[in-house]
């Protein structure tokens, strides 16, 4: 409460109140218009002292009288103007200055100081899931800490017994086993050494001072309930822009948030663009932000006081070894980048040197090796005191904002149709006239299956197409052998594109097989890195050009000396120039990164037809890269039930960024050719990646026997079943770098699973350990090398990574460790389907999961696989000698719901609500105007499957797809009868969440659901059996228009119909709709339209 009094008032009020013990906490507020600052006073502990001055209870005299004072107090308290606090000012006027910096909680027993940001946070959770002293030090990546000096412990600075370290988030406690007191060591070296200084520590008893994500209530006392509720409350968003506020200006406030330009978000990327210059308007300040993001993270990683090895290479450059100090930065050094080295010391004279990074850090050490550009001056003996900066290049940013202006200003980017097609606008399908090949498998690659055939032929004569490849189908002979057939056609050199090296490479070799001249253009930086199509680069063909003697003497000279004269430097570019225009005229494909495509010495060339592999994981102005070289034929290869791209920026990233061309064009309408057989999994492996997320249209191309590995003796709980899931009961904890995780009981098992694998035959390097976490995957690589019982050298031929670096490979075996396991924090990246579809889908074997199920099982994708792994019981704990079934129950799986966009099926990553996706009066527009009603069985949903048979199916032939979950049953009305709803849909329905209306990403409220009568469109899809076989599901019986749905027939969101998921989709439709293996096709009776018997 605040009341307003005069200062007479108060001093008389002070006095009364000393007396009569008011056992509250009395602000008082100056009535000057300036506030002087207001005092506080806590009387409740003078209780006793009163009765004792006044002589009896509540200030009544013995006689009953009223106390002279206590009628002075009364009539004073009269007189006090009472106003009611406003909750907020309570926790933000005069605060003391160690009140936590994100609500105001300033117990000292609560609190905690930040060295780094001199700042104090308390130990409570408010709105968040972890306490504020924890989200700050993870967020501002802080990692020091002092207690209050009013606390329990007084001012202790947390530190490590044993070496001193500060590091929060690797200290723990080791409780004496004699005395009451415990022993703070960090996690590692200290705590896992075998030889502790005390005979009293028991290591084994170790654990975090911080456990989900709060400091242990004994070191940091929680706040109450009470104190949190009174406390300023502040939400996870606030907190985060406050944070991004601190790093500008330290000194700024909750209140600078509300300030106009704070925080401004970027313009959202849009689904259609009404030209090109909205399109460049849009992309370019995104591509700017996260230039600008990445500009920072580079030159803030500077290094002092590193160590360096010098070496000379095989071409007579030196090289520099040293060893960059673990940094918890999102930055990831990569074969390629510039970094500058300097020297500081005073052994030699100043000197500063830039080179490129030939190796980075791996499992055989965390060595780095750069080679310099010129070694003039190199302090070659010294070997301490040097410095290293990264050096941002902005050239593939630059060549990005290029291409958009490119694409803006210039006719000739593109062909028409592509410029509209990728724009969004509506236009005429075109067939490109060409003779197609007698043959479609290429010379030199593997024979193709029919899908493939059928990916090949249709891209052959279209001039825009999506291939969607789901792992192990086989993308990469596909990609080479449309490539092959478009270099025959002798339309000009063929340009192929993939965002990453690797991927470039792997294709590139694909397509040299086939017999085609191909040049790989590497970066300049990239030059003297080695990989399998070395001998392919074009920097290497011009060293073998027998054409041009003079030139081979000149590059002879320059290896020997290092040098040229300034005469022979400009004759040597001069000829190289020439040869590396005739290299790249004459070839038949040029393949390149997306961002080379930019490179000047393809500037003046134009390519007819493009093709871009691994397109999802590009972002879109990094495809519009290689497209505005003249494209008028486009292939884009990927699939985005995979991984998308790497967008460091956050903000670039929630604006849209995020979203590959490939998943726009997809919601435009423009459906994907999907290729069906896989050939990489075990049969039983592929069945649940296949009925999740590809709607069970996977087929298998081996055999359960072609993946039963002779001479290895494993034994797997179910012996058909190479799979199965190890439940653990380990805790999470935060990595030292206090942005990642590791689980140390996770850890342990993993080591004795891959230690098994060894001894049962399986060679080491086709091991793969999968985890999403850089904590695990570090503290992995340390544990498994000194705690295994084998030889280090084995372990070490393991490769342990993260999911995104081993997309697009495989490995015999993998193991999957999930890490997380907590009461309160979720499953972090595990809750991205996509990461969950590329761990399953890397082994050709062999699958281990190693979880805890309690925290997985609560995310309903998790529940699924649980559920599949129990049902398959493969679900197993115990010790690995001697596993048996778990007896864990799990809540029945619930429908899958697409939380990013819920109107689009499960695995639909785009960004939009795709009810938008449908253009009024287009051919795929379903309102009835106009049309005649027999034309709902002759369009294919636009944003459907492009299934490998005829496009237009008479109703009296209607194909069935083999695995299909089946839809509710239309109305009668849609079978042309006049007297039912009106032939055809209008604007169509996506699915909202639970019902009701909702609101899509634009703000428009999206359509209500429609309930039929005795629908089921909630059936689990749990309660069918995946199966890979023909279908299991009995048919519905068209001539019973009432029975509108069967259980355990209807999940709309897996089907992949996605968009117009509602109920009156037909059998036909999504028949049609589904790019799956059909099984023959189905007599369609005329009469009471009933006849779909089963096979």
């Amino acid at each position: 409460m605040l009341c307003e009094i005069s200062q007479s008032q108060k001093d008389k009020y002070c006095e009364a109140v000393y007396l009569y013990g008011v056992s509250r906490v009395v602000r008082f507020k100056e009535t000057e218009s300036r506030m002087v600052g207001s005092r506080e006073f806590q009387f409740g502990k003078m209780k006793k002292c009163w009765r004792w001055m006044v002589g009896g209870p509540e200030g009544i005299l013995q006689n009953g009288a009223v106390d002279d004072g206590v009628a002075k107090t009364s009539q004073l308290l009269a007189e006090l103007n009472f106003e009611e606090d406003e909750e907020d000012t309570y926790y933000t006027k005069d605060l003391p200055v160690h009140a936590c910096s994100y609500c105001g909680i300033h117990d000292p027993a609560c609190v905690v100081y930040c060295n780094t940001s001199k700042k104090w946070f308390c130990n409570g959770r408010g709105n968040t899931s972890g306490s504020h002293i924890v989200n700050h030090l993870v967020r501002a990546k802080c990692k020091e800490v002092t207690l209050h000096k009013d606390g329990p412990l007084g001012e202790t600075v947390l530190e490590c017994y044993n070496c001193g370290c500060r590091n929060v988030f690797l200290l723990g406690f080791i409780p004496a086993k004699a005395d009451s007191v415990v022993v703070l060591l960090c996690r590692q070296p200290c705590a896992s050494q075998s030889s502790l200084k005390d005979i009293n520590w028991d290591s084994s008893q170790w654990q975090p001072l911080i456990q989900d994500r709060c400091f242990l209530s004994w070191l940091v006392k929680i706040p109450s309930e009470q104190e949190q509720l009174r406390a300023r409350q502040i939400t996870a968003q606030q907190i985060n822009k406050l944070e991004e506020l601190w790093k500008e200006n330290p000194s700024a406030t909750l209140e600078d948030l509300e300030k106009p330009g704070v925080d401004e978000e970027p313009q959202h990327v849009l689904l259609r663009y009404e030209d090109a210059y909205q399109y460049q308007n849009i992309f370019g300040p995104l591509v700017k932000l996260e230039a600008d993001y990445d500009k920072k993270l580079k030159e803030s990683q500077t290094q002092d006081n590193i160590t360096v090895r010098w070496d000379l290479g095989l071409n007579k450059k030196r090289i520099a070894y040293f060893t960059l100090p673990k940094t918890d930065s999102d930055m990831r050094l990569m074969q390629g980048d510039e970094i500058c080295l300097r020297y500081k010391g005073d052994l030699a004279p100043l000197w500063k040197g830039i080179g490129h990074v030939i190796k980075v850090p791996d499992n055989y050490g965390d060595e780095i090796a750069i080679e310099l550009r010129s070694s003039v001056g190199a302090p070659v003996e010294v070997t301490h005191n040097f410095q290293v900066d990264f050096v941002w290049k902005s050239t593939s940013f630059d060549r990005m904002q290029s291409a958009l202006k490119t694409f803006a200003v210039d006719e000739t980017s593109v062909s028409g149709y592509i410029y509209h097609k990728l724009l969004g606008h509506e236009v005429e399908d075109v067939i490109i006239k060409c003779q197609l090949p007698k043959r479609f498998t290429a010379q030199g690659l593997p024979d193709l299956n029919h899908s493939q055939v059928y990916a090949v032929k249709t891209v052959l004569q279209r001039p825009l197409s999506l291939i969607q490849g789901p792992p192990g189908t086989g993308k990469t002979v596909t990609s080479a052998t449309i490539v092959y057939h478009l270099a025959r056609q002798g339309n000009g050199p063929v340009l192929v594109c993939a965002p990453s090296n690797i991927a470039v490479d792997q294709l590139t070799e694909k397509i040299h097989q086939t017999g085609l001249k191909v040049v790989r253009l590497c970066a300049k930086s990239r030059e003297a890195i080695d990989s399998p199509v070395s001998f392919l680069a074009l920097h290497n063909q011009i060293r073998n050009m027998d054409s041009m003697p003079e030139l081979q003497k000149l590059q002879q000279l320059k290896d020997e000396t290092g040098e040229l004269s300034s005469a022979d430097e400009k004759r040597y570019r001069a000829l190289k120039r020439t040869a590396e225009r005739e290299l790249l005229m004459n070839a038949d494909v040029i393949c390149c990164t997306c961002v080379g495509a930019g490179d000047p010495r393809l500037a003046k060339m134009q390519f007819r037809s493009i093709l871009i592999d691994e397109s999802t994981q590009a972002t879109e102005p990094e495809c519009m890269v290689p497209v505005v070289l003249g494209a008028k034929q486009l292939i884009l290869v990927g699939d985005h039930c995979q991984l998308g791209p790497v967008v460091m920026c956050k903000k670039a990233a929630k604006a849209g960024l995020s979203q590959s061309l490939f998943e726009r064009l997809v919601v435009l309408g423009i459906r994907p050719i999907r290729l069906q057989v896989q050939y990489r999994m075990h049969p039983a492996l592929s069945a649940f990646p296949s009925n999740i997320f590809y709607e069970g249209s996977l087929q298998n191309g081996v055999t359960a026997a072609d993946r039963v590995k002779k001479g290895f003796d494993f034994q797997w709980p179910q012996p058909d079943k190479p799979m199965f899931f190890y439940v653990t009961q380990g805790q999470e904890e935060i990595a030292s770098s206090g942005t990642s995780y590791l689980n140390r009981t996770e850890a342990a098992n993993v080591e004795k699973i891959t230690t098994k694998l060894l001894k049962a035959g399986a060679k080491p390097d086709q091991i793969g350990i999968i985890t999403p976490y850089e904590g695990q995957r570090s503290y992995l690589v340390q544990y498994m090398q000194f705690s295994g019982s084998l030889h280090t050298k084995l372990y070490q031929e393991v490769e342990i990574a993260s999911v995104d670096a081993f997309q697009g490979r495989e490995k015999d075996f993998i193991i999957l460790s999930c890490v997380r396991a907590n009461e309160h924090q979720g499953i972090g990246f595990l809750n991205d389907p996509r990461r969950l579809n590329v761990a399953l889908t890397r082994a050709r074997y062999g699958v281990i999961i190693v979880g805890n199920p309690k925290a997985l099982s609560k995310q309903p994708l998790w529940n699924h696989l649980l559920n599949y792994y129990k049902e398959q019981k493969v679900l197993v704990e115990g010790p690995l000698n001697n596993l048996r079934e778990s007896l864990m129950q799990f809540s029945k799986p619930r429908k899958l719901v697409n939380t990013i966009n819920p109107g689009a099926r499960f695995m639909t990553t785009a960004m939009y609500d795709a009810r938008e996706a449908i253009i009024p009066g287009s051919v795929y527009d379903r309102s009835s105007q106009g049309r005649p009603s027999n034309m709902y069985f002759q369009t294919h949903d636009q944003i459907g499957m492009i299934s490998a048979g005829p496009s237009h199916v008479a109703a009296m032939n209607i194909p069935i797809p083999f695995n299909l979950v089946m839809p509710p049953m239309p109305p009668p009305g849609y079978f042309g009868q006049a007297n039912g709803p009106a032939a055809g849909r209008g604007t169509p329905k996506g699915k909202t969440g639970r019902g009701g209306r909702q609101k899509n990403r634009f703000g428009l409220p999206g359509p209500s659901q429609t309930n039929l009568p005795n629908s089921q469109a909630s059936q689990d899809v749990a309660s069918q059996p995946f199966s890979q076989g023909a279908l299991t599901q009995g048919y519905i019986s068209m001539s019973q228009p009432s029975q509108m749905s069967q259980p355990g027939l209807s999940q709309p969101e897996l089907s992949q119909d996605s968009y117009l998921g509602d109920e009156f989709k037909s059998q036909i439709d999504v028949a049609l709709s589904q790019d799956s293996t059909y099984q023959g096709e189905r007599a369609y009776q005329h009469g009471g339209v009933t006849g779909l018997s089963q096979y």
